[in-house]
């Protein structure tokens, strides 16, 4: 297994927009990086244990019960449509003392589970990436990788919605691109609800 190849796939996967990063800038522009940073830790070691996992033999599962990862895909997109509503309806930094909060730790981890993107990824890693001859030296390996490249690529976007709601002051502005964001968060489960037309169709 080449360790650049993982490198370069899990930094293509990971950096690229999607419903992880799309809360992570969120939460950074309407909490700031410090009280988004227990978001960025559970999105990079629950999205990491997720691939460890998927790699140690849960791809198996939906391999046999292809019906079990339709089950997924439906409940993910209704968990990500009500994300994309908390972020729309999300206060500005100088409005949510109280009510609305960043993810916890635990929140961010257990969000893993039903990101449609993270599960393209974590059962594309293990497909390709996965040595027969050296299954657990390799998944390891994978697991690391994602762990590494995942949280510079978590840092980075909450501190850009750090920087961006630095450079504005009005919180009307803020509410429009908490809307913008929530609305490219439900533009990325075009390919997951294309993909479950295809099966019901």
């Amino acid at each position: 297994m080449s360790v650049i190849a993982v490198a370069t796939f899990a930094v293509v996967t990971c950096f690229t927009p999607g419903p992880n990063n799309t809360m992570l800038m969120a939460s950074g522009l309407n909490f700031g990086f410090g009280r988004s940073l227990p978001n960025v830790l559970g999105v990079t070691f629950g999205f990491s244990g997720m691939v460890l996992a998927v790699a140690l033999g849960i791809s198996s599962i939906f391999a046999a019960l292809p019906a079990l990862y339709t089950v997924l895909k439906v409940v993910s997109m209704a968990y990500l449509i009500w994300l994309a509503w908390r972020i729309a309806s999300a206060a500005p930094a100088a409005q949510n003392a109280e009510g609305s909060r960043p993810f916890t730790f635990i929140e961010a981890a257990a969000f893993q589970w039903v990101n449609p993107k993270g599960w393209i990824m974590a059962l594309g890693a293990s497909a390709t990436y996965v040595l027969a001859g050296n299954a657990l030296a390799s998944v390891l390996t994978i697991a690391a990788t994602f762990a590494i490249v995942g949280f510079g690529s978590s840092s980075s976007w909450a501190l850009g919605g750090t920087a961006l709601c630095r450079l504005i002051s009005r919180p009307g502005l803020v509410r429009v691109i908490n809307v913008g964001l929530a609305l490219l968060l439900v533009i990325s489960l075009w390919p997951t609800l294309r993909e479950l037309g295809q099966t019901f169709l």
